[in-house]
């Protein structure tokens, strides 16, 4: 079984920072692209960044230069640093990651944590 879980959110001011962590564990034979998604109240769950394993990454237009994911592999974990933050970035952010346990790969995710940007 694998399993993987975030850090907890947290309420930020705007403008502010949040660093999010997740680390996969349980029988992980190997993890490929791992990842941040995020779906607020009404709206659908949206990619927010992927890392690849060579260290490769993808950002929505909207977190460009304000987020930054990273991942240690050695430590099966994922990072999103969160910079400038705006209150639209108000969510639950999901962790994401395919991961091939002693059978096959699969698609996992955490079980959300939640961020509040607000004064």
């Amino acid at each position: 079984q694998v399993q993987l879980v975030e850090s907890r959110g947290g309420l930020v001011q705007p403008g502010g920072s949040l660093k999010l962590s997740c680390a996969a564990s349980g029988s992980i034979f190997s993890i490929n692209t791992m990842g941040w998604y995020r779906q607020a109240p009404g709206k659908q769950r949206e990619l927010v960044a992927i890392i690849r394993t060579g260290g490769s990454a993808n950002y929505a237009d909207s977190v460009k230069g304000r987020f930054t994911i990273s991942r240690d592999n050695a430590k099966n974990a994922v990072y999103l640093q969160m910079n400038s933050l705006k209150p639209e970035d108000t969510a639950l952010y999901y962790c994401y990651g395919i991961i091939r346990d002693t059978a096959s790969w699969n698609e996992y995710w955490g079980q959300g944590t939640q961020v509040t940007v607000s004064s």
